[in-house]
């Protein structure tokens, strides 16, 4: 027998996983019409998380990331996530997707483009002015 077979043999093949939530250095997708949004998209460089506004630093849908777009600092509500299980009344979503804030907390765009997932409306205080501007959930 081949010494490198017997200890192939023994060794076990492991891959790792696609990330379940959000960490820092993460890339999103703004699914708002801010300008500043849209000019990210179209020049190929979407913005990423540089901080996650929790004790765990791992963002999950409805939680407030401090991102990097085009060398400013914004403040954005994640509204979607890429997940690996699915989990019961949370959609999952092709695409990390994220809402601009201006500084005092209002969104940037007017409209939002993709559809939101319906647990957000159970935190109307924290998300009211979000839904206001959303027309569609899932």
């Amino acid at each position: 027998m081949l010494p490198l077979a017997r200890y192939g043999a023994q060794r076990a093949f492991s891959t790792s996983p696609v990330a379940l939530h959000l960490r820092l250095r993460s890339r999103l997708r703004v699914v708002d019409n801010s300008a500043l949004g849209r000019q990210a998209m179209m020049d190929g460089k979407p913005p990423k998380i540089i901080h996650v506004y929790n004790r765990t630093r791992i963002a999950t849908i409805g939680d407030k990331v401090l991102l990097a777009i085009l060398g400013q600092k914004k403040q954005g509500f994640v509204v979607g996530c890429k997940h690996m299980k699915q989990k019961p009344l949370v959609p999952r979503y092709d695409t990390n997707n994220v809402v601009l804030l201006d500084d005092n907390g209002n969104p940037l765009g007017t409209r939002i483009l993709s559809p939101l997932p319906s647990l957000l409306r159970g935190d109307k205080q924290r998300f009211s002015k979000i839904l206001a501007i959303s027309s569609r959930f899932v």
